[in-house]
């Protein structure tokens, strides 16, 4: 049954009818052909990102995207679903801004609603040095296009009347805000990319672990899996914190460190917050779901893992900040708490582009920022395969910049991480 490319409210109507009996499948799960033009390795968002945009805006459709596991199964669900691009540096700024133009006009182009909720992000300001610090960081990308305000702490309070703003340790002195900020649903971004893609001939291969490569005169040949050979000449890999592993099945590396990023969430309550509220310097950072649940997160665990849980001081310690800025929060029950392995460069900023091998390509680096970029992650590195050169927005992003020394050091601006 082929899969329908609306769903209006009379085919929403026709399915409750039926008992939603008549859905079919999102995407194919074909059986992977002995060769392809491009494999994907990697079932995330980034990956099917690029899976889609090779299809549609390059025409390169016999693709296909490997995922060891199923689809959004990794860091594209797990996470805590922000999107903003008030990022400090004109290359972050432009690379951010285009994937949020994306993310706005993307549920009509996938035709799948994101939820995307515009609620705007505030940053706080703690102290003196902070206010500094962010107001110099609000005039850098307002001179760069993006639009953000200044708040006072009696605004900020406006804004948010939930936060104790007066009373806690360290008072807030102000804030900036990037009302085009916000979140949005992280498993339909997924499911929207691969209908998207499978829709356009891309195969879905779920449950294929890569085990190698098959490279010659340094140029890949092939991709090794459980389900078999594949032969390619063109390999994009997005795959977050295992980047790492496969890069050394491939005979290169990547300056990059793997870590364990935790969230949490409440119980579901009636809306009590519609901002999502960072603090760098209380260090976490909160927003409230569409069901009512408190989404939180702070920093990453603080020693390498690949592990999916994390570890209970970081959990304490996150908890412990939010109750320093929402007080009320207190009497909430925690409903549950995950993980993601995160993958951080030295200078917190992406690498997107060629490698070291020739026809193989990468996407990674995104540290604890990966869900925000996802539309531009997959634009970018679809167009770099297509063409075989770096998209001028991932020029300052590639792997070459940790030889030549110009770093796009976005340390403070990743701040909290999300």
């Amino acid at each position: 049954m082929p899969v329908p490319r609306t769903h209006s409210a009379l085919q929403l109507l026709r399915q409750a009818i039926g008992g939603h009996r008549g859905w079919p499948q999102f995407w194919r799960s074909p059986e992977p052909k002995p060769a392809y033009d491009v494999v994907i390795i990697g079932g995330g968002g980034h990956g099917l990102a690029t899976a889609y945009y090779l299809a549609s805006k390059h025409g390169i459709r016999n693709v296909a995207l490997l995922e060891k596991g199923w689809i959004g199964g990794g860091n594209t669900g797990r996470n805590t679903t922000i999107v903003r691009s008030n990022y400090f540096y004109p290359q972050s700024t432009d690379l951010y801004d285009h994937s949020l133009r994306l993310y706005e006009g993307l549920s009509h182009e996938l035709n799948i609603n994101l939820m995307l909720s515009q609620m705007g992000i505030l940053t706080l300001a703690n102290s003196r040095h902070d206010v500094e610090m962010l107001q110099r960081w609000s005039n850098a990308i307002q001179v760069q296009g993006i639009a953000c305000e200044w708040l006072e702490p009696e605004q900020v309070q406006a804004e948010v009347p939930a936060l104790d703003v007066f009373g806690m340790r360290y008072p807030v002195k102000g804030a900036f805000m990037q009302r085009r900020g916000g979140t949005a649903r992280h498993d339909a971004v997924a499911w929207g990319y691969a209908r998207g893609a499978s829709q356009l001939g891309v195969d879905i291969i779920q449950n294929c672990e890569v085990s190698g490569f098959e490279i010659s005169d340094n140029r890949v040949r092939a991709v090794h899996t459980n389900r078999g050979t594949i032969r390619t000449d063109k390999v994009g890999i997005a795959v977050a914190g295992h980047s790492t592993v496969l890069a050394t099945l491939a005979g290169f590396k990547l300056p990059l460190s793997s870590m364990t990023l935790q969230a949490y969430v409440s119980e579901p309550v009636k809306p009590a917050l519609d901002r999502v509220i960072n603090s760098p310097m209380v260090h976490a950072y909160i927003s409230q779901s569409d069901r009512g649940e408190m989404v939180m997160g702070a920093g990453a665990d603080a020693y390498f893992s690949y592990g999916q849980r994390g570890n209970l001081p970081p959990l304490e310690d996150g908890v412990r900040s939010i109750l320093e800025m929402f007080p009320r929060f207190s009497r909430l029950k925690m409903m549950r708490q995950w993980g993601g392995v995160v993958d951080i460069s030295p200078d917190t900023s992406p690498i997107i582009g060629k490698t070291p091998v020739t026809g193989m390509y990468i996407n990674c680096g995104w540290g604890t920022g990966g869900f925000k970029a996802i539309p531009a992650g997959g634009d970018l590195l679809a167009a770099t395969i297509a063409h075989d050169k770096p998209h001028p927005l991932a020029e300052p992003f590639c792997l070459d910049r940790f030889r030549t020394g110009r770093l796009v050091d976005e340390g403070a601006a990743a701040g909290v991480s999300h």
